[in-house]
């Protein structure tokens, strides 16, 4: 049975049926325009179910993180004594390393398929989960923490690749958009079950990692693989290499490197903005706990309420304007916070800051999509995971700042980040694809997202 035309004019193969004839112009192609030309790819049908479960399985994934990893300094001082400055470095090795590892992740799975590296990694971090709620020692401790957080930082680019691969192109904002908002939803049910049940009890970790390796079964046993390994082997694919190469070959294309470089800003902003606000808010105001409690609980609402309205503002005006948008809101909500006195102001300035979080989030996903092609998705999606390193630099930055300059000095430096974040992206947005890429993909041009969510009238 022939396959439906794809918007970037590519017949491409899906596993449960027989791989069409290549037309003669591919058949002329050689080494990376063939082998994308014949890249394996999702019928509509399953990529809408696939994309459903990644969806689904991210919600679960997250619960068992809230429910577990959530508790991870109440455990180490509880159960081994660590002094908050060795419960901060322990804890901050693990993402670091991760930070690391996430891009050639993403490289990886675009040379041996992803549903191979996202089943490894999923294993990988339930045995580690289980690890910590077992380890007897900080050595076996660390060593499980700096396993799973290694894990995660490459479940996370290969998910979203294999999401990309799967979601028809007219689909990928609102699949991204409720991958988000189930990871949110996850972030808030997760810690109330580990309260529920024993904050930092030993058996919900075991119980976090057997959801993994659940979730990691399922894939593996559901999921038919898609990858370059049945591609026609004519050449070696720029955007396939392994390693360093595949690495410094995504990074010469200079609109992903303003990419990483602006969302490491966007994370320093949004990433962790629970560390910095809550030292703020306990060192400033009359119980301080209670209100952070409270602005907590405002952002999960509003994250909520506000990611379906997020994704049709982003279908009407484009990615890179509701990117925009939403960098503007956080720096309207750091200022409400540098100027807030009371409880009121703070809340008002939380929900403008949330509605940004619901805007940039999936606004930045679908940028890199769009710049991506089926053979070097991976690749990319892990080369921008090297942004993760904001979620480090944000509470540094924030910590020094809020020391040197005080809490209104480091939410109006936090607003400066936002703005220079919303420059870059525009930047990189308009900046030319590489000359290789371009003659590489030909009409897959990078527009995955089929132009109408990067350039919304560009095919009207």
């Amino acid at each position: 049975m022939p396959l439906p035309s794809t918007r970037d004019g590519c017949n491409r193969e899906r596993n449960l049926l027989p791989i069409p004839a290549a037309p003669r112009s591919a058949r002329k192609l050689s080494g990376p325009s063939l082998r994308l030309s014949v890249m394996n790819a999702y019928s509509e049908r399953a990529g809408r179910v696939i994309a459903l479960l990644l969806i689904a399985g991210s919600g679960v994934v997250t619960i068992a993180k809230g429910m577990s990893l959530t508790f991870l300094a109440i455990r180490l001082q509880r159960d081994f004594g660590l002094s908050p400055a060795g419960i901060g470095a322990l804890i901050g090795a693990g993402p670091l390393l991760g930070a690391i590892v996430s891009p050639f992740a993403g490289t990886l799975s675009d040379r041996i398929g992803r549903k191979g590296v996202l089943t490894s990694a999923l294993l990988m971090a339930g045995l580690a989960l289980a690890g910590l709620g077992l380890a007897q020692s900080i050595a076996a401790f660390a060593l499980a923490h700096i396993v799973s957080a290694v894990a995660a930082a490459v479940y996370e680019p290969v998910s979203r690749a294999l999401m990309s691969d799967a979601a028809p192109a007219h689909l990928r904002l609102r699949v991204f958009s409720w991958r988000y908002l189930a990871i949110n939803a996850g972030w808030a049910i997760g810690p109330m079950i580990g309260v529920w049940v024993g904050a930092a009890y030993s058996t919900l970790f075991v119980i976090a990692g057997i959801m993994h390796a659940a979730f990691g079964l399922v894939l593996f046993f559901t999921v038919p693989e898609a990858s370059s390994r049945q591609v026609a082997e004519t050449g070696p694919a720029s955007g396939a290499a392994g390693g360093w190469r595949g690495l410094v070959a995504a990074l010469r294309d200079r609109r992903l490197v303003f990419f990483v470089i602006g969302g490491t800003l966007l994370l320093a902003v949004h990433g962790q903005w629970s560390v910095t606000l809550s030292q703020y808010l306990n060192a400033g105001f009359e119980d301080g706990v209670t209100l952070f409690a409270l602005l907590v609980s405002t952002n999960a609402v509003t994250v909520l309420i506000a990611s379906t309205p997020a994704r049709l503002v982003i279908e009407r005006i484009g990615a890179l304007r509701a990117l925009s948008l939403g960098c503007l809101l956080f720096l309207l909500g750091e200022i409400g916070f540098a100027a807030s006195s009371g409880v009121e102001m703070l809340i008002a300035s939380m929900i403008l800051f949330t509605i940004g979080e619901v805007l940039v989030v999936p606004s930045e996903y679908v940028l890199v999509d769009g710049i991506s092609d089926a053979g070097n998705r991976g690749t990319y999606f892990g080369a921008h995971s090297l942004s993760s390193v904001g979620n480090f630099l944000g509470p540094l930055i924030g910590g020094l700042a809020l020391g040197a300059i005080g809490g209104a000095g480091m939410f109006l430096l936090f607003a400066l980040l936002s703005a220079a974040s919303a420059l870059l992206f525009a930047i990189g947005h308009s900046m030319p694809p590489p000359r290789p890429h371009a003659a590489r993909t030909g009409s897959l041009d990078g527009d995955a997202i089929g132009g109408d969510v990067m350039r919304p009238r560009q095919f009207a």
